[in-house]
């Protein structure tokens, strides 16, 4: 099969195409061809090195497809059955291998490429709006980026929940789709102190959702109000700078830094959760922007492209 191989850890250049065996799937595990791969900011983290992979190894985290083979003891599924998976290493590929107890069933309306635009990031945006912190009606909250890939969708969720959303982006260009996305308000953090213009205007979030880090968090918890929480899930902008515990006791705040694995940690909150999400897609709630499909072989510009930040919507490899 054709697949993406890291040899070494690097830049976008260390990615090359190759031919490579077709795995073979073990007990619990099931072969599936792969029909769409959606790239990621992890990915480039997992690529440069910043985790622990022994090379060679196949990069991408996220694909849809369909079963052709199913290992010893897989009963609950079988060959040409489409399902979707995240958080397993090897989707660059033609092939990829994956237990069974982690992919999840494709519903008939949903199409290959969103179900590989979405797992990862739509179900991200679920567990923050849903259960990192459950946004209720009448909430407001701060999402920071809120014209990237998770900060589109967690928008959507926010206005299905009731909630009155402010995003802060970069560009004007992301502004106006952070607005399509339903944001109320936008703030153009390149232009504007947003916690000024938030605390000048008399304004107090019960939750800011930071995937930025080094730049947003200390003027998120001036943003707050008494008991509100910051959502860390990401440090895109760099690692925190370190901060007095005691300034959350200034108005009693909660700062929680969850990651996706801990909430799709079992089968059922995995099932329920991807369905949830595709239930969202299905009838229209959620809108999903898949901004460009690349082939196998040009996984280097994929990742080039993201790196740049010059892309507002998902990419997807196409083997």
């Amino acid at each position: 099969m054709k697949a993406i191989q890291i040899t070494q850890t690097g830049g976008p250049e260390v990615m090359s195409i190759r031919e490579v065996p077709t795995p073979v799937p073990g007990p619990g595990e099931v072969l599936i061809r792969v029909a769409a791969s959606g790239v990621n900011f992890i990915d480039l983290y997992v690529r440069e090195g910043r985790y622990a992979n022994p090379v060679p190894f196949i990069p991408g985290q996220e694909a849809s497809g369909t079963i052709a083979a199913v290992g010893e003891g897989v009963r609950s599924l079988k060959e040409g059955d489409r399902i979707a998976w995240c958080s397993i290493l090897g989707t660059y590929a033609e092939f990829a291998l994956a237990p069974a107890d982690r992919v999840v069933p494709i519903p008939a309306d949903i199409s290959f490429e969103q179900a590989a635009a979405v797992m990862l990031q739509g179900m991200t945006a679920h567990y923050l709006s849903h259960s990192a912190y459950p946004i209720r009606k009448g909430d407001e909250i701060l999402i920071h980026a809120g014209a990237g890939g998770v900060g589109l969708l967690l928008t959507q969720m926010a206005k299905t929940l009731g909630a009155r959303v402010t995003a802060t982006v970069s560009t004007r260009e992301k502004a106006s789709l952070s607005l399509e996305a339903g944001a109320d308000e936008v703030f153009q953090y390149t232009e504007v102190d947003f916690a000024e213009r938030i605390n000048s205007a008399g304004r107090r979030m019960k939750a800011v959702y930071d995937s930025v880090g080094k730049t947003t968090f200390l003027k998120s918890l001036l943003c707050l109000e008494e008991r509100g929480t910051v959502v860390l899930y990401g440090t895109a902008g760099g690692k925190l700078p370190t901060f007095d515990l005691e300034m959350l006791a200034t108005g009693s705040f909660h700062v929680t830094r969850p990651i996706l694995k801990h909430y799709t940690a079992t089968r059922s909150d995995l099932v329920e959760r991807a369905a949830a999400v595709f239930a969202l897609v299905s009838s229209g709630q959620l809108k999903l922007r898949i901004e460009r499909s690349y082939s196998l072989a040009d996984a280097e510009q994929a990742h080039r492209d993201l790196n740049a930040r010059k892309t507002t919507g998902k990419l997807l490899l196409l083997p």
